[in-house]
């Protein structure tokens, strides 16, 4: 099954973003929408679960402030503000002790990051919105089979994101 995985829109439906998550069977969009019209865009390629973020006031059509799905075995947990991996705010630390996740996907920092940490994987796609600075614009894809994720990735959706991509990755978990 694969999953795609947008962040951080602001309203904005980029072309490259679509291409890049056409052929995916289920959408997950992690805050800042923008607009019930980015989700309409998006669930003309796939059924979408989407958190809102900041900026949609945490409420964006059915999408709420956290959000959860099983998919092909795989359970996600979807937040907009994490803070960072190794430090998640105290509300998701208490989510995922009342339910566990295997995957976290979250967004707001614009920042990509791929990170499995006692078992749980940290995923941030970072933003397909307007570009903010030196920050990538990038969506995720991730590959799950029979309950484990077996690939994932962040794909850059310009030429000058692919370096931004190498240089931003991970760095929330950075001292």
């Amino acid at each position: 099954m694969r999953i795609g995985v947008i962040s951080d829109t602001h309203g904005v439906v980029r072309p490259e973003a679509l291409s890049a998550l056409r052929g995916s069977d289920h959408l997950l969009h992690a805050g800042d929408i923008g607009g019930e019209d980015v989700l309409a865009a998006l669930a003309e390629l796939a059924p979408v679960t989407a958190v809102a973020g900041n900026i949609d006031g945490f409420r964006c059509g059915d999408a709420g402030e956290t959000a959860r799905v099983v998919l092909d075995g795989v359970r996600f947990f979807l937040t907009h503000i994490l803070d960072r991996p190794r430090r998640p705010r105290p509300e998701v630390t208490a989510e995922l002790r009342r339910e566990p996740a295997d995957v976290v996907v979250f967004g707001h920092s614009h920042l990509p990051h791929d990170e499995v940490l006692d078992g749980v994987r940290y995923f941030n796609p970072a933003s397909a919105g307007p570009r903010r600075f030196s920050l990538p614009i990038s969506v995720g894809i991730l590959e799950v089979q029979r309950g484990r994720v077996v690939r994932s990735r962040i794909v850059a959706l310009d030429a000058r994101s692919e370096t931004a991509l190498q240089k931003r990755m991970n760095q929330l978990s950075r001292a």
